[in-house]
């Protein structure tokens, strides 16, 4: 980020006015991110790119994340910047312990459908449980 701050300052000028698009598509379902919260999505993005020591071109994984979720009975508006977030920083994270053996779409679709079925909207169990489960398993079947 530091190295190449124009850059880095357009390609978070690009993600802010994709994720105010989402707005649009998300509206239906009562959720919508402020000003302030898609700024603060924008640069938790980088960081945690940086901390997973990813990389990505493009769009990145907030969108298709925001697109799966949007419907889940268990989003709700007071909390659903954090909540992205969340899913977001676990997608790298999750990305990296599977190898990258998993497509994002995969990967997407089996978060939320645990996070809508047995985990009820706990991120904290999504990630601490059954993904742990699952990139355990992935790991022994690459091996």
């Amino acid at each position: 980020m530091e190295k190449f701050p124009a850059l880095f300052e357009a390609q978070q000028s690009a993600q802010e006015e994709r994720l105010r698009a989402c707005n649009r598509r998300t509206a239906r379902y009562g959720l919508r991110l402020s000003e302030e919260s898609i700024r603060a999505l924008s640069l938790a993005r980088a960081v945690s790119l940086s901390d997973s020591g990813r990389v990505e071109f493009g769009g990145g994984i907030l969108e298709k994340l925001i697109d799966a979720f949007c419907d889940s009975p268990y989003l709700e508006q007071e909390s659903y910047a954090q909540t992205l977030t969340d899913l977001q920083d676990a997608f790298y994270y999750f990305k990296n312990e599977t190898l990258d053996t998993v497509s994002d779409d995969d990967l997407i679709a089996f978060m939320k459908e645990h996070f809508n079925d047995d985990c009820e909207g706990s991120v904290e169990y999504l990630t601490g449980s059954l993904l742990e489960d699952f990139s355990r398993l992935t790991r022994e079947e690459e091996l």
